[in-house]
């Protein structure tokens, strides 16, 4: 469950714009995030729900999409994402965040996941022209942005052969290379190694009687 969950999390770039996400649905996916984990338990973020216009189009205006993609500006009008969870540090709290923002924006995406959307976490922000126009205060850090709604596109995973930049076909499904399992564990020879001589002795154990 949890490996299908993770394998359709992709970053979602276009939506179905025209179909809302409910503030319910917005709110049960950071009660996911109240509950996840947090360095020493500090939960100091804090968020922001935005579903409706002309706030949507305001948070669209300061975001910027898909690096990979030069010549892509960001979706158009249509494919926009319809509803966008902000992700606040309270410096009043704290002032290190460490990895807690990660850690939420994850479950967000997969409770969105579980409930039939998807979403793209966004980091390249204007800061500056987004707390004006939400009126964030001055001691709430802006960390994240989540886009979400339903998907308009399709994304498809494939193994990485050098390069890992992300890539759209003529027919605008969107290839994400992953580089090899192989690649990220240092010690995998040894590993593998240790593994296939375990199999080995254990298929060459006598078989133990059964116990009457």
């Amino acid at each position: 469950m949890v490996d299908e969950l993770i394998r359709k999390n992709r970053s979602f770039r276009r939506f179905h714009e025209e179909m809302q996400v409910e503030t319910e649905t917005l709110m049960e996916l950071v009660n996911l995030a109240r509950l996840s984990a947090s360095a020493g338990n500090m939960q100091p973020l804090k968020y922001i729900l935005v579903n409706e216009p002309p706030q949507t189009s305001d948070v669209f205006s300061h975001l910027r999409w898909a690096a990979y993609l030069k010549d892509w500006p960001g979706p158009r009008e249509g494919q926009r994402p319809p509803a966008y969870i902000v992700i606040l540090g309270d410096t009043r709290i704290s002032r290190n965040f460490h990895c807690d923002h990660g850690i939420a924006a994850q479950s967000i995406l997969l409770g969105a996941v579980d409930r039939g959307l998807g979403g793209c976490i966004l980091g390249s922000i204007d800061r500056d022209g987004l707390r004006e126009d939400l009126s964030i205060g001055k001691q709430y850090e802006i960390l994240l942005v989540l886009a979400l709604g339903h998907p308009l596109e399709m994304v498809v995973l494939s193994e990485a052969e050098g390069n890992i930049r992300y890539w759209r076909d003529e027919k605008g499904v969107h290839h994400v290379p992953k580089r090899p399992l192989k690649e990220l564990i240092l010690n995998w020879e040894d590993q593998t190694r240790r593994s296939f001589y375990r199999r080995r002795e254990e298929s060459m154990s006598p078989a133990r009687p059964l116990a009457y």
